[in-house]
């Protein structure tokens, strides 16, 4: 049996993920492994709550949605604390993307990971010196993320917000931005482009396409940037606004993989969404901190998603 030898296992679990109805269930379940658990109770408390282990324990984990997942790497990042610490992920919420694409399929299964499974090292990003795990977003507006239901976001997870704007795109006002890609290290040119945008969709563990579940590679030290512009807004809409939106033939997407990126916007602010987390900037510094988080995954956890030719993402 796979087990760490911490002074002190600490679980953060938020109550109000998903359903609701995870409580009982993970807190047993963590109990009978040794689990210190500490519930959430307000915005903010799973960064405090993995400051705080981050002194005292070398595994936490985080029982909740991304937004969970994405306090608790944050609150260990800040505290200095990921380099001592392995991150564990119980999906509780109600997409839980990032479970999904590092071969989590549920909360008995995430224990057993925890106990037996491989620890990763994989890389993060930081997003003007806040943390991100999966996608940065840019494009979703608060009124769209607050109309998404339960079941879209289930069912499409960070597209389902893509999806609302794209049934309201009359009234959706695009983005004048600016964005600068660096230089990557296996040929990846730098390369700047201007011009009106719907979206723009940085990956890190997170793949756009049309499905709701897709990996990108995790371990490259380099993001998969999509930007949709505006020119073919009124052409995605329809039943397969998916598929069209991210079709590899579309000539309104543009794809980009880079370890950095800056986009700037050349009107006002813009709000985006780190792993569902919000913040507003008119100028936002993209980075990869490459192999920064060491995190136990499933065995459908693939390190290079693209080993069988699925996604030739060119340079």
């Amino acid at each position: 049996m796979h087990v760490d030898d911490a002074t002190e296992r600490v679980l953060v679990l938020n109550p109000v993920s998903g359903s609701e109805d995870h409580v009982e269930d993970v807190v047993e379940l963590a109990t009978e492994r040794g689990f210190d658990v500490r519930k959430t109770e307000a915005a903010g408390d799973g960064q405090r709550l993995a400051r705080e282990a981050a002194e005292e324990a070398d595994l936490v984990a985080a029982a909740g949605g991304d937004g969970t997942v994405n306090e608790v790497v944050d609150g260990l990042a800040s505290a200095d604390g990921l380099e001592t610490t392995t991150v564990a992920v119980v999906p509780a919420g109600t997409g839980n993307n990032f479970a999904s694409n590092i071969g989590l399929e549920g909360i008995e299964h995430a224990f057993d990971v925890i106990e037996n499974g491989r620890r990763r090292t994989i890389d993060l990003g930081t997003a003007n010196d806040r943390t991100f795990v999966n996608s940065c977003v840019g494009g979703i507006t608060a009124e769209a993320s607050s109309e998404t239901s339960a079941e879209g976001k289930a069912e499409f997870g960070v597209l389902a917000y893509v999806m609302n704007g794209i049934e309201t795109v009359r009234s959706f006002e695009s983005l004048p931005l600016r964005v600068e890609t660096a230089q990557g290290p296996s040929g990846e040119v730098a390369e700047s482009w201007t011009g009106e945008a719907m979206f723009v969709l940085v990956g890190n563990c997170r793949r756009f396409s049309g499905t709701r579940t897709a990996q990108a590679d995790v371990e490259d030290g380099l993001f998969e940037v999509t930007i949709v512009e505006d020119a073919g807004a009124l052409d995605l809409l329809g039943e397969t606004a998916l598929e069209r939106l991210f079709d590899r033939g579309n000539a309104h997407v543009v794809r980009r993989r880079t370890p950095s990126l800056t986009i700037e916007s050349l009107r006002d602010s813009v709000e985006y969404s780190l792993d569902g987390e919000m913040l507003e900037t008119e100028t936002l510094d993209l980075e990869t901190e490459s192999a920064a988080l060491t995190i136990a995954v499933g065995d459908g956890y693939r390190p290079n998603p693209d080993d069988d030719d699925r996604w030739p993402f060119g340079a």
